[in-house]
């Protein structure tokens, strides 16, 4: 097109994009702006194919399994069909993962461009932790190798099929290519002169230039009776539902491609924000896991059982189908003794979360858009006048000078320094946006500097990349380049962004990357990165890769010293290492409340235990009923944010009446008085891996009954808490598994385990329980942010079992820092049994020099369960006496004296002490 009359139009193009931009009805969900898998050709070509198929090029058989200098073992892939073989490579990790990586041999016939291999992802250590593999047992055309000493790994060879069994008993737990369906399409030198290789879309032309490079394989659980994971997708299944197959309606697959997608469907399999291709299966036999890293566009089928047409399915056995545009094979197979360890060992080769800083685990308030310096100051106020606490203050694109990031609205914002310390004061936080498209102004300085530098994604022609965003006329750093992430990090030091304070934090959005113009709302396939590789080949890794720079910008900022805090949308494997992410643009509406539990427990699985849901919905307006029992799950959240769209109605927490407001505050009381056990819970999810709010069957995986109940979820080990879903709602029905009492978070009462209850649904609170044997510190002084509260007195609320005993952890550090990665927490194990509570050290020795300590106390010990009528204490050392009363479990207005309570035995967090009951 001739520059004139593309000038001539932009101003148009730009307010008709805008407009159906940042309107709701315009952008609302549209099935057909959006491709299906038979309208992507490389998932039409895999869904075709029937099992067991001896066709060309699917029948590869392996060579000899050789074992490589460095512990590896390698074979070559091979069909006579093809331009050049396959390289096979497996490794272990240690307890017993299996590492499987398959590409193109490119010594034999050189493509005129290799697969992409996703860089930075894995954990930089992970070829040294490697563990030597044992030479190959080969008998009858199968080789056989060990894993561990409970685990080996069976190769056939003609077809290449591969199997991770139990040693002893020999029962299967993984396969791959176990139904023959594994297909690598080889890169071709040149088109033939016959084949077209261009793929359209509506508008859309992509020119595939490098033609079609997809790779097909099944992967089967065994053991298991559901599978989980592949986040993100809206669904009310925790489980992932069958998508093909023996009674299954027509449907689509899990599909992996990371999207701008306004006002999703809460119950379907199509792709959202972020992409994690890890799954887990579980069952009372066997839990598993399976995760590829490859950053293309992936369709993944459940299969129901039956789908293979044989005669009698196999029960236990989960069968799968993994579909992916392009890139190699580079996958892991875990296998543990419960579904902990999975997570365990998926982290261990992605990374353990980031620990979070204690503002961030605290409440947080946002809108599209606060106007002004003015809006800002009364929202501010209007917390404190009704006592509601809050720690984040949020500015969306608004504030900016015309969508242009890292600046300031002049007229709406003139003081932005002032602002911010004005709600530092208070010890509270500001976070603004800061998104990946950069407005095309060449009087903007970081266009200018992005563009002489060559720092922009290109586009198929070797131009810098032009797409429409909020500012218009957009382009985007190329963030797969090091060089170029590490100039983006620097943009965050206080000399770059003007106005900023330490105070304030980001948030990235429309990072996936989001394009109006593009197709399917985001960049084009054939766009070019460095290193010459295709946009379709690393796609859903971009956000991955600006979050990561921002973070880094965060970290340099504060010189190292201060974590990060920076919420992302767009996300992918590793993303915990690097902040908080959320589930993006829902609506207010009661299946959006339902479907973000499901969503929430997925992403924590997956290696996200920083994540929520916007409270109340994003879009809409939320009926009063609804926007209170969003805040009373919300209050649940890792990441609890209230958070609306432009277009709505204003919906701070005081503007629904006196009632509501009290019963909101009283939610959001419950999540300040629970910061210590979150905060707890975090330190050991950026030990572990273990996510913070958790499926029921983490805790207990025995019990069939909590498989795949995705309406009630665990926080940590010690509370269960169940949303309340419909309008109008009576009673509901909450299982409490295991064996062991519950005890009524509000009045103590207890409830038998491996029961379903049926309860009254009240208007003030949602079914939430404390778990016998357990024990949770709490802070029951409320304060404007969690700030002020860090010289308060914790309470203990001791549930016990019935065998009278209990146990939990208290974890606590400055909240701000990194020193506690060289020694400077508190790390207490509290203990009730034989009728005594003990406070013990577990921090370890030989983490460093630096130390922390604290002067809190613990003011009330409560104790649910407690069947003598004990009336004193005596705490060790000192031999100090003290008396046991009748208590409220709350301190807040209307707790009746319903517990027993040990009052002021005023001992510190930072000591070993213990309580007897006399």
């Amino acid at each position: 097109m001739d520059p004139p009359p593309r000038r001539l139009a932009a101003p148009l193009l730009l307010l008709i994009l805008l407009i159906a931009a940042s309107s709701p009805a315009a952008r609302a969900w549209k099935k057909d702006e959006f491709r299906n898998c038979n309208q992507t050709p490389f998932c039409k070509r895999a869904r075709t194919r029937a099992p067991h198929s001896l066709d060309a090029p699917l029948s590869l058989a392996a060579g000899s399994l050789a074992v490589s200098p460095d512990g590896s073992i390698s074979a070559e892939l091979s069909h006579p069909s093809r331009p050049r073989p396959l390289v096979l490579r497996l490794s272990a990790l240690p307890p017993h993962a299996l590492r499987l990586q398959i590409d193109e041999d490119y010594s034999t016939a050189t493509p005129p461009n290799r697969r992409f291999h996703v860089p930075d992802v894995l954990l930089p250590d992970i070829e040294a932790r490697t563990l030597h593999l044992p030479e190959p047992k080969t008998a009858g055309g199968v080789s056989t190798v060990a894993l561990s000493s409970d685990l080996d790994v069976v190769v056939k060879h003609d077809p290449f099929e591969l199997t991770v069994r139990r040693a002893r008993s020999g029962d299967p737990v993984l396969s791959f290519n176990s139904h023959g369906l594994f297909d690598f399409e080889p890169l071709r030198e040149s088109k033939p002169e016959d084949e077209t290789w261009e793929e359209h879309f509506r508008s859309h032309t992509d020119k595939r230039p490098r033609g079609p490079q997809s790779i097909t394989f099944d992967v089967s659980f065994y053991g298991a009776d559901f599978v989980y994971g592949l986040p993100e997708h809206g669904s009310t299944s925790l489980a992932l539902r069958p998508t093909r197959g023996p009674g299954v309606e027509e449907s689509e697959p899990y599909r992996l491609f990371n999207l701008d997608v306004f006002e999703y469907l809460h119950e379907s399999p199509f792709g959202l924000y972020g992409s994690i291709p890890f799954m887990i299966g579980h069952g009372a036999r066997a839990s598993s896991g399976f995760f590829w890293l490859n950053a293309a566009e992936m369709q993944i089928d459940v299969l129901a059982q039956g789908w293979d047409g044989a005669a009698t399915p196999e029960n236990g056995r989960i069968d799968t189908l993994w579909m992916a545009e392009a890139g190699v094979i580079d996958a892991f197979f875990f296998v543990g003794s419960e579904p902990k360890d999975v997570v365990k060992q998926y982290v261990s080769v992605t990374g353990t979360p980031s620990m979070p800083q204690q503002f961030a685990t605290a409440y947080h308030q946002c809108r599209w858009n606060y106007r002004d310096e003015a809006d800002v100051d009364g929202v501010d106020a209007g917390f404190d006048e009704h006592d509601i606490p809050y720690d984040v203050l949020w500015l969306d694109i608004e504030h900016t000078d015309g969508k242009r990031y890292f600046t300031w609205d002049h007229s709406a914002f003139p003081n932005p320094e002032e602002m911010q310390r004005k709600i530092a004061d208070k010890g509270r936080k500001m976070v603004t946006i800061v998104d990946p498209h950069i407005k095309r102004d060449s009087s903007f300085h970081l266009h200018q500097e992005a563009t002489e530098k060559g720092y922009y994604v290109k586009d198929a022609n070797g131009n810098d990349y032009d797409g429409w965003c909020w500012p218009g006329s957009s382009s985007y750093p190329d963030m797969l380049n090091p060089e170029i992430r590490e100039w983006w990090a620097d943009k965050f030091s206080y000399e770059s962004y003007k106005g900023s304070t330490p105070t304030l934090y980001i948030w990235n959005d429309m990072n996936e990357p989001s394009v109006f113009n593009g197709p399917e709302v985001t960049m084009p396939r054939d766009a070019l990165h460095y290193g010459d590789v295709e946009h379709r080949e690393l796609h859903n890794a971009y956000g991955y890769y600006f979050h990561m720079a921002t973070a880094d910008g965060l970290l340099k900022r504060g010189e190292g010293k201060d974590r990060p805090f920076v919420l992302s949308r767009a996300f992918f494997a590793g993303t915990q290492r690097y902040g908080a992410v959320w589930t993006g643009d829902n609506s207010a509406d009661w299946d959006h409340l339902k479907s973000s539990i499901p969503m929430v427990l997925t992403l924590g699985l997956t290696g996200l235990p920083f994540s929520g849901a916007d409270v109340g919905g994003f879009f809409g307006n939320p009926e009063p009923d609804l926007l209170v029992r969003w805040y009373q799950v919300g209050a649940f959240y890792p990441f609890f944010r209230g958070h609306a769209h432009h277009d709505t109605k204003r919906r701070e927490p005081w503007l629904f009446g006196e009632r509501r407001t009290a019963i909101i505050r009283e939610a959001i009381h419950v999540r300040y008085s629970l910061l210590p056990y979150f905060y707890t819970l975090f330190r050991e999810a950026s030990v572990t891996g273990i996510p913070v709010m958790r499926p029921l069957w983490l805790e207990f995986p025995d019990d069939k009954e909590t498989y795949n109940n995705g309406e009630a979820f665990m926080v940590g080990p010690s509370l269960l808490a169940q949303g309340i879903y419909e309008e109008g709602q009576k009673s509901v029905s909450v299982y409490l598994p295991g064996k062991e009492s519950w005890y009524d978070l509000r009045n103590g009462s207890p409830y038998k385990g491996s029961v379903s209850h049926k309860l009254q649904v009240l208007e003030d609170s949602i079914p939430s329980f404390q778990r016998g044997g357990t024990i949770v510190p709490r802070k029951d002084r409320f304060r404007r942010s969690s700030t002020q509260m860090v010289n308060d007195p914790y309470t203990l609320v001791i549930a016990l079992n019935s065998s009278n005993a209990a146990e939990g952890e208290l974890f606590v550090d400055d909240g701000k820092s990194y020193d506690y990665q060289q020694g400077a927490f508190i790390h207490r194990h509290f203990v009730f049994a034989d009728n005594k509570l003990t406070s013990l050290n577990i921090a370890p020795d030989n983490l460093g020099k630096k130390k922390f300590t604290s002067d809190c106390v613990v003011e009330r010990i409560i104790i649910l369960g407690l069947r003598s009528g004990a009336k004193k204490a005596i705490i060790e050392p000192g031999n100090r006496e003290v008396e046991i009363e009748s208590g409220p479990i709350s301190l807040r207005s209307g707790s009746s004296l319903v517990v027993p309570t040990i009052r002021r035995p005023n001992v510190r967090i930072v000591d070993d002490w213990t309580i007897r009951i006399a």
